[in-house]
């Protein structure tokens, strides 16, 4: 599917299993961030929207303004975090480099890269918006040399 110049009724009857968007004071800026620390690609990107490529993974980022008559703006704090309580966790996608590079691009790394006992090594980067970011990789079997 060509993102750039599919329309919004075709990529809409394409989406299926489970799907995520966030709600984002200005979309460009999001978009930069999300480029910029995980390499991320976004399609059709204006004021209004983008979808977002990260892997084969597809999601997307709307401004709040394209919400003015839905009543989900209504809910959201006036300062962040917006997605308290929300991990997106961004799978093979390494942590110390994310981490590297968020604070050039006005990131807040709330915890920075460590080994887990449940097999990933991962970092947590708070974006403007609020949103936490989870960056990880696999680490080595026990006994892996």
């Amino acid at each position: 599917m060509d993102f750039e110049t599919v329309s919004a009724a075709d990529f809409g009857r394409s989406l299926s299993g489970i799907g995520l968007n966030l709600l984002v004071r200005d979309v460009r800026d999001e978009a930069a961030f999300l480029q910029a620390v995980f390499g991320m690609t976004a399609h059709r990107l204006s004021a209004d929207f983008a979808i977002m490529a990260c892997g084969g993974a597809l999601f997307q980022i709307h401004a709040d303004h394209t919400y003015h008559a839905h009543p989900l703006p209504g809910l959201l704090p006036e300062t962040p975090p917006r997605g308290a309580g929300v991990e997106i966790r961004l799978y093979d996608c390494d942590p110390d480099e994310a981490a590297t590079r968020a604070g050039a691009a006005g990131g807040t790394i709330l915890q920075p890269p460590a080994d887990k006992p449940h097999g990933l090594r991962e970092c947590y980067i708070l974006c403007a918006n609020g949103y936490a970011w989870v960056p990880s990789r696999p680490l080595p079997p026990s006994g892996a040399s």
